[in-house]
């Protein structure tokens, strides 16, 4: 892992650098048939790597976030697709009227809906429970989108219940710790601003790879299980 310049700013290759990272720091749970959960779409590629060498199952966890009105980047909060909705205490004040919060939530929830059709033509989704779940992300900014994913994960009575991400901003890894049961995480800098800012490469990633990566753990399982 590298440093950036005179600051010593510790960071990223790319994500599958920050996964293999990551993998190293949840070896604990290696062929104890783990469940990695990926935030589409940036966690995916991430995802599989943890799921291959720990040699566990790969899934999606559907959660959109809600963006705020001039900013949107800028997570107010996330809501995941049964609809469970965690919205930020400073929502208001980047001006989201409970007018607009409605209608983010009724979008995002069509555009989970499409996505899950699409995914589970490669991979029937997952049962958690009674099962070491790990949910990946790329990095927790608000940690809005991972909360609601662990509020609506813990219904399903998983054994054990584990964040995974390589960077953290302080403040979203002590929300994150008051759902979670275990957190693994890399870094968690006092001067964070953005998750992007610790990786060297940081692309979209797009609706096409999360598909193919997903098809080829589907193959993989298929091709093991007739070994």
């Amino acid at each position: 892992m590298p440093t950036a310049g005179n600051m010593h700013i510790m960071f990223f290759n790319d994500r599958i650098d920050a996964a293999v990272l990551l993998a190293q720091k949840l070896a604990r749970y290696k062929n104890k048939n783990p469940l990695i959960l990926a935030i589409p779409r940036g966690a995916v590629p991430m995802a599989k790597v943890i799921a291959d060498k720990l040699n566990g199952d790969l899934d999606v966890v559907l959660v959109s976030k809600l963006p705020a009105p001039m900013n949107p980047e800028f997570a107010i909060g996330a809501i995941a697709e049964n609809g469970w909705t965690h919205i930020a205490d400073w929502a208001a004040d980047t001006g989201a009227t409970p007018e607009y919060i409605e209608e983010q939530k009724k979008a995002q929830l069509e555009k989970m809906r499409q996505r899950r059709k699409q995914y589970t033509a490669l991979l029937e989704p997952i049962d958690c429970r009674d099962r070491i779940t790990i949910v990946v992300d790329d990095g927790l900014a608000t940690g809005a989108t991972m909360i609601t994913a662990l509020h609506s994960l813990r219904k399903m009575e998983p054994k054990e219940l584990v964040v995974a991400v390589p960077v953290s901003s302080p403040t979203a890894l002590a929300e994150v710790e008051k759902y979670a049961d275990t957190v693994i995480f890399l870094l968690a800098p006092m001067f964070f601003r953005a998750v992007g800012q610790f990786y060297a490469e940081f692309p979209q990633v797009s609706d096409k790879e999360v598909m193919e990566t997903l098809a080829a753990k589907r193959d993989k399982t298929q091709s093991e299980r007739k070994e």
